[in-house]
């Protein structure tokens, strides 16, 4: 199981009035725990977007526990689950500082084809880095 771990702290743009955090901030969290576990294994993706290959989310699955609040230092682990052809699935989990389960995800990407807007296979340098294990 390849799993990456990132820490953000929650800004104060991203709550409400009670200074939790709007739920929909979440998904940019979870963004930037799949960028990450990609730069961990080498993989810039703005390079990747660069060669003309793009990742979208075709399905998210997200599960809310409990709240997050301001200035919360947030640790969001990111789990690589499996690629099959054009598809690659992530799990994810974000903790609060006391180690509380806050939020679990699931997001199935494609991989696209920038030129054309199909899905494709992923080049061998990134099938050779998802088939490694940690």
């Amino acid at each position: 199981m390849q799993k990456h771990q990132i820490q953000v702290r929650v800004r104060y743009s991203e709550t409400d009035q009670m200074g939790v955090v709007y739920h929909g901030n979440y998904i940019p969290y979870f963004e930037i725990g799949r960028v990450e576990w990609l730069r961990n294994k080498g993989v810039n993706y703005k390079t990747l977007e660069e060669s003309g290959i793009a990742l979208p989310i075709v399905s998210m699955n997200i599960n809310y526990k409990k709240p997050a609040y301001y200035d919360e230092l947030l640790t969001i682990s990111t789990t690589f689950k499996s690629q099959s052809s054009v598809k690659v699935e992530f799990d994810c989990e974000i903790h609060n500082e006391k180690n509380e389960l806050l939020t679990t995800a699931h997001f199935i990407l494609v991989f696209v084809e920038l030129a054309t807007g199909k899905p494709i296979n992923p080049p061998d340098y990134l099938k050779d880095i998802l088939s490694k294990p940690d």
